[in-house]
């Protein structure tokens, strides 16, 4: 068993011994929003929105980018477990800004293992096999943050699923400083209607 397994399985054992009542949290979010935001570890949702457990959906995923998975998570948060109000939170220094679809591409192709940063660009240190089923997949990489969160939002609000009465807000969370930042034209396109 690794370490890190041992590590999980230890601390599961503490968390459920103090469980208590929140095997009584009701299925649909408390709080009625969901965050849609990059599944980065530096990033603590819960923290920086001040969530307790059964407050809010938190759906994530490599840049918090409105994929069709993403969506549907948030279509089902809105029609199922009846959330009002969605965010999209993507934050500074993401690793989405580091490569492109062709750079990701290009090192699967080589090979399979973790490719390394030198030198502010990406290498593959690994040998082969790889694998061209890369070239399939659109990896929705950022070139600019504020671009990329307006993008989303518009992305959301114009899926045929979605209804115009759910606002949308963007933001960028700063890895810095631990604040949200308002991308004011994201959150103009996400208003209701």
């Amino acid at each position: 068993m690794s370490e890190v397994l041992k590590e999980v399985l230890a601390a599961n054992e503490a968390y459920a011994a103090s469980f208590g009542g929140k095997a009584g949290l009701a299925m649909p979010p408390a709080r009625r929003f969901a965050i849609l935001t990059c599944m980065d570890a530096r990033l603590d949702p819960a923290k920086y929105a001040g969530l307790r457990e059964g407050d809010a959906h938190i759906i994530r995923n490599a840049g918090g980018r409105a994929s069709d998975d993403a969506i549907r998570s948030l279509v089902i948060s809105y029609k199922l477990l009846g959330t009002r109000e969605w965010f999209v939170i993507h934050h500074t220094d993401c690793g989405m800004l580091t490569f492109t679809n062709e750079v990701i591409r290009g090192l699967l192709e080589h090979s399979l293992e973790t490719a390394a940063l030198e030198g502010g660009k990406w290498k593959d240190v690994g040998r082969g096999p790889g694998s061209t089923a890369g070239n399939y997949i659109e990896w929705l990489t950022i070139r600019n943050q504020e671009k990329s969160v307006v993008e989303d939002v518009v992305r959301i609000k114009t899926h045929p699923l979605v209804p115009a009465g759910i606002p949308v807000y963007g933001y960028v969370y700063d890895v810095k400083t631990g604040k949200l930042v308002e991308v004011p034209e994201a959150t103009k396109a996400g208003a209701a209607k």
